[in-house]
């Protein structure tokens, strides 16, 4: 199944291709690229994914893969867990294939909570010595 969290997505059409973020949460999918907004919902049962993706612009900026700014995408793929592939069409660009994946964003570890050695104390005596004159 796949896991709540915020997932990488790249996605392309025969018009061209773009990389965005979706974060998918109990069924539901919110996201964006530069200039797109995502929102809908998914089913998962087993390792088949179905979702109905819609689209908005909320800036200027390059056109968008489908030659209008707002589609209902219908998807069907493939989840691993960690990573999905699908694709799918919509009717407002009859005839034209989306093809996307998704893959899960893996948290970095914080630095500030690893294991550090202490910080020594400061001592001015260590400092390097300036001559006068120079």
């Amino acid at each position: 199944m796949l896991e709540n969290g915020k997932y990488a997505a790249w996605f392309k059409t025969p018009n061209g291709q773009g990389t965005g973020i979706v974060i998918l949460t109990n069924g539901e999918i919110a996201g964006q690229d530069s200039v797109i907004a995502y929102s809908g919902f998914y089913e998962q049962d087993g390792d088949q994914f179905t979702a109905t993706v819609r689209t908005r612009r909320y800036c200027e900026g390059q056109p968008s893969l489908f030659g209008t700014d707002e589609v209902e995408l219908k998807l069907l793929g493939k989840s691993t867990g960690l990573m999905v592939v699908c694709s799918g069409t919509t009717e407002q660009a009859p005839g034209l294939v989306f093809q996307a994946t998704l893959i899960r964003v893996q948290e970095a570890p914080s630095v500030l909570n690893a294991e550090r050695p202490p910080i020594p104390p400061f001592d001015p005596l260590k400092m390097p010595r300036i001559r006068a004159g120079r």
